[in-house]
């Protein structure tokens, strides 16, 4: 997906400048126009205070409109939709099973290479989330409570409360992550 032409796309059929944009999400307008032109890749948290101004989730954002997918129950590994902004970038990688914008839960299957992060700025939206650490690990911030969790470990978390992921660690994490309602 082209991020920057997706988010130009949207900001123009809500009749929003870029510096409106840009003033709504707490960024500079040449951030925005960075984004716009691709020559910037947003941080996931970025990425989620322009679209909290527009406003849209992540998973409207990355939706795509399939035929027959409102009764697809079985997605293949290669079905699974990219919504990290920085994925093929040597950053982190967020893979979404199906459609969440149709549905009231979203799963990821997250992949954080060894210093990779949401992004500086912590991230807040509606609804809860929940995961379990599959390998690695991983420090998650919610709120002042900083925790680093290893394979086999969890959280779930009311995700009002501003939250950050980062892998500090030396080798690869996976966790396998749900949203509800899919605000993310």
């Amino acid at each position: 997906m082209d991020i920057g032409k997706r988010l130009q796309s949207i900001r123009k059929e809500r009749g929003l400048s870029q510096r409106e944009l840009a003033a709504r999400a707490g960024l500079t307008n040449g951030t925005v126009s960075l984004i716009e032109k691709n020559k910037t890749s947003p941080s996931v948290a970025s990425l989620k205070s322009l679209l909290d101004a527009i406003p849209m989730s992540i998973a409207e954002f990355f939706a795509t409109i399939e035929e027959g997918t409102d009764n697809k129950i079985f997605y293949s590994a290669e079905e699974f939709l990219e919504v990290a902004p920085q994925a093929g970038f040597g950053g982190l990688s967020l893979r979404q099973l199906g459609d969440a914008s149709t549905h009231s839960i979203q799963l990821l299957d997250e992949s954080y290479p060894p210093g990779a992060d949401t992004g500086p700025e912590m991230m807040s939206h509606v609804g809860e989330e929940a995961g379990i650490v599959i390998e690695g690990e991983i420090e998650i911030t919610v709120g002042d409570l900083v925790r680093v969790l290893k394979a086999g470990e969890g959280y779930l978390f009311e995700s009002r409360q501003p939250h950050r992921f980062r892998n500090n660690g030396l080798v690869s994490c996976r966790v396998v992550s749900v949203c509800t309602p899919p605000t993310f």
